[in-house]
């Protein structure tokens, strides 16, 4: 059993009042196993970029959708302004992922040769300063000497200490290439769902009069869909996620629809 696994257990057990339940998932046994199982996992870390790259895909482009629906403008041009959005979007939101990913490992690592020279240089003020820290955090000075001895036995150690404790920082293992390529690939499977019906009514003039109101079904259920999909990043309630996700989107459309409705007006 994985540490996600273990841990999803322990709340269930406690949302169910069930003792013997959370005893289990509290034995020692399944916790050792549960580190060694979740230590080298990566997969995991990348649902966050796709989950909410897709979110970010299917609203945008859906409400670029209902923008030039809105403006009762032809297929054709529903397709170019949805694929330039969708393809423009999905490489700008990579590259800022991977732009962001990349900063804030760098400012992590630079942060961490920092403590780790003051740690060689300046010993018994590092000391001092994580001492400082475990009293802030209610342990009594005694307890507080033993914690920062027990931490500086090793430097490695010593110095992940300073940056957790101290600076709050924790280190980001994921790669920026595959964080981008994460959020641009979800980005754009989840953005070309809004365009679907109008790609087939290239080859299927009956499905352009229904084009819009059949985008909009597709585009609902998807929203609700990764939605729900949040709950393996934030841990909420599925339905609740969904829903929240399924108005949000709805309002971004209902806005580019309005938008455009008024343009058209404007232009005669």
């Amino acid at each position: 059993m994985s540490l996600t696994k273990r841990i999803d257990q322990a709340r269930k057990a406690y949302a169910a009042g069930d003792p013997e339940a959370s005893a289990q998932a509290h034995a020692a046994q399944r916790i050792a196993l549960a580190a060694t199982e979740e230590h080298g996992r990566a997969s995991d870390q990348y649902i966050g970029d796709m989950v909410y790259g897709g979110l970010d895909g299917i609203v945008t482009t859906f409400a670029v959708v209902s923008g030039v629906a809105g403006a009762q403008l032809g297929v054709h041009v529903v397709l170019i302004m949805g694929l330039a959005n969708l393809f423009a979007d999905g490489f700008s939101m990579a590259t800022g992922a991977y732009l962001s990913s990349k900063s804030e490992q760098e400012y992590y690592e630079r942060e961490k040769e920092r403590e780790a020279w003051e740690v060689d240089h300046f010993p018994e003020g590092e000391k001092t300063e994580l001492a400082e820290v475990y009293r802030g955090r209610g342990y009594s000075p005694e307890e507080a000497r033993s914690l920062v001895e027990i931490q500086t036995r090793d430097r490695d150690r010593w110095v992940n200490a300073m940056m957790v404790d101290e600076l709050g920082m924790m280190a980001d293992e994921r790669k920026p290439l595959l964080s981008a390529a994460a959020t641009l690939i979800s980005f754009i499977v989840a953005g070309t769902i809004p365009l679907l019906v109008y790609l087939v009514g290239l080859f299927s003039p009956a499905a352009s009069g229904v084009a819009f109101p059949a985008s909009l079904v597709l585009s609902a259920v998807a929203l609700f869909g990764l939605g729900a999909a949040k709950v393996l990043v934030t841990e909420r309630s599925f339905l609740k996620s969904g829903l929240e996700m399924l108005l949000v989107g709805g309002l971004a459309a209902a806005v580019a629809y309005v938008v455009g409705a008024l343009l058209k007006g404007i232009g005669g």
